[in-house]
């Protein structure tokens, strides 16, 4: 009895020193995390009462939040209210405005097309118009984002935009009621008489649906004579997770699309495809290069991994992390990267990204800039691939730019490239006659390559054994 009495107390004073000693170390991490609070509190009054110039508080919290999460990664990062709201136009892909497509040519705002079914289109406003007022305000000489802001507001509001017109004398007004316009983030036609082109320029709300409408419109137009689809995701810098994984589900059968592992191994997820293909077998080739990124990764690696799709093109950006929006106090919020995702044979592409298939390099004029793009792993503090071996496939020498894409999937939301709608156009402008009419596009090489492999596929799998 003693025995078993004199174990117990054993095991109670070997149980004891442990939570003591990991009590005291919680103390130590707690005391040294007050010191530290305890500077940021000293600069922080230093700077507001000393500065040469008055700041607000406002700003100085928001700036410090700012580099605390721009310090982790390259796409962590603050948003306060105006940026988050921006974001949520773009990630659902609708807001209220005019649906006009737009550029800029020597400081003068340049319709580069109006959106099917919106006010602007309906009015009779034309691809190559030049917007010189709205509501009777010049705004000759307006930064575009600042441009693009004026035409958008509340559904339902009327605005007045004065537009000049090649070849016509005197300037044209429209009184235009702003009406929900939906961003086209999906694109379509027939390439060379019976090939299904689509054109993803970013993942929104409205991808799913768009890419659907296209399927079935090609489908419709060219009926049995449909050879198969190229999916164009070149400079497409993601998006939404969600529209990624659907995406890549509307031409799988079956099996994993993507997983991602955060710090901790239970949160991790795996997403797989349900049953149901709706390019119904037919054969896919998937166009990437250096500007592909994040959930354009996603969707090009699970059809690659599945050997659903041949990717063709050159080296994609390489960014494998995840980043989920956190809301905080004042209606801002935070963009933080929670996890990284691995395509469906377990690789992760971060820093190295998605080699194609068949590499294919686009024309010389193209060329100069794709050789100018960074990629994810030439970003400072960007995370590490713990599986990476040697340095990523070389497509060409990677060459210092200026500004760098800021693409990136998300849990939730994460904001995309600007593709429509009185925004940017998402490809610079394209050259035009002195009448303003868009001169013929260059030649895409790498598009006429996917079109040729589409083709031969389709015969090869037409082919009928010789007896």
């Amino acid at each position: 009895m003693k025995k078993l009495l004199s174990s117990v107390a054993t095991v109670s004073l070997l149980m004891l020193a442990p939570a003591c000693a990991g009590a005291q170390g919680k103390q130590a991490v707690q005391s040294d995390t007050y010191k530290q609070l305890d500077l940021f509190a000293d600069v922080f009054e230093r700077v507001r009462s000393e500065y040469v110039e008055q700041v607000t508080d406002e700003e100085l919290i928001e700036a410090a939040i700012s580099g605390m999460l721009t310090s982790l990664d390259p796409h962590s990062s603050f948003l306060n209210k105006d940026s988050f709201q921006d974001m949520q136009v773009q990630t659902r892909g609708e807001f209220g405005g005019l649906g006009i497509e737009v550029t800029t040519e020597e400081g003068v705002v340049r319709v580069v097309s109006p959106i099917d079914d919106t006010p602007a289109y309906r009015a009779g406003v034309l691809p190559g118009d030049y917007i010189v007022a709205i509501d009777d305000e010049s705004i000759v000489g307006l930064p575009l984002n600042e441009a693009v802001e004026k035409m958008r507001g509340p559904v339902g509001t009327s605005i007045k935009v004065t537009i000049r017109r090649p070849e016509v004398q005197e300037p044209i007004d429209y009184n235009l009621t702003r009406a929900v316009v939906k961003v086209q983030s999906v694109r379509y036609r027939v390439e060379a008489g019976n090939v299904g082109y689509i054109r993803i320029s970013s993942f929104n709300e409205q991808t799913q649906p768009g890419l659907e409408k296209a399927i079935a419109k090609l489908e419709e137009d060219l009926g049995d004579d449909l050879v198969g689809y190229v999916l164009d995701l070149r400079n497409n810098p993601g998006g939404l997770l969600n529209e990624a994984i659907s995406v890549s589900d509307t031409f799988l059968e079956r099996g994993e699309i993507v997983s991602t592992r955060g710090r901790d191994s239970a949160d991790s997820e795996r997403a797989n495809a349900k049953p149901g293909d709706l390019a119904k077998g037919k054969p896919v080739v998937v166009l990437i290069n250096g500007g592909s990124a994040s959930a354009s990764e996603i969707v090009a690696g699970a059809l690659q991994d599945h050997r659903r799709a041949i990717v063709l093109g050159t080296q994609s950006f390489g960014k494998g992390s995840v980043q989920t929006i956190i809301p905080l106090q004042g209606n801002g919020a935070m963009r933080l990267t929670t996890a990284r995702y691995y395509t469906p044979s377990g690789r992760s592409i971060q820093q190295l990204g998605i080699t194609p298939d068949i590499e294919v390099h686009p024309a010389k004029l193209e060329e100069i800039a794709e050789g100018q793009r960074r990629r994810e792993a030439d970003l400072r503090h960007s995370l590490s691939n713990p599986e990476r071996q040697g340095t990523p496939p070389a497509q060409g020498e990677v060459q210092p730019q200026t500004q760098t894409p800021a693409p990136g999937p998300t849990s939730e939301v994460q904001p995309p490239a600007p593709t429509g709608g009185e925004v940017e156009a998402p490809a610079a402008p394209e050259a035009t006659t002195a009448q303003g009419q868009p001169n013929e596009p260059p030649f895409d090489y790498q598009l006429a390559r996917a079109v040729d492999l589409l083709r031969g596929v389709s015969l090869f799998a037409q082919a009928k054994p010789l007896n």
